[in-house]
């Protein structure tokens, strides 16, 4: 679950991109973005306002599990490339 990317269903951060972080409970994560959620205050989230994309950071993911730190520009640069690879892939399907 860590390191999956996630979009915001509800509140003031609808339809925004995040990054799964940590998980809180069974029913909550922390999520951040690096930019409007920075690392050091990351949103806890309901799972159920959150829509889960198949799609997971590796990078994030293995910079967490192996305990080292992770940086608001290395979520911000996971994000980019993301965004980045659908861009493209939408692109691919218009084309």
């Amino acid at each position: 679950m860590i390191g999956r990317y996630v979009w915001s269903k509800a509140g003031r951060d609808k339809d925004r991109l995040f990054i799964i972080i940590d998980v809180a409970d069974d029913a909550h994560v922390l999520i951040a973005d690096g930019d409007l959620r920075p690392v050091s205050k990351p949103k806890k989230k309901k799972l159920k306002h959150l829509r889960i994309t198949h799609k997971i950071a590796d990078e994030i993911s293995q910079t967490v599990l192996s305990r080292k730190k992770l940086t608001d520009a290395d979520l911000r640069k996971a994000i980019e490339r993301y965004l980045e690879e659908q861009s493209a892939d939408s692109a691919c399907e218009e084309g």
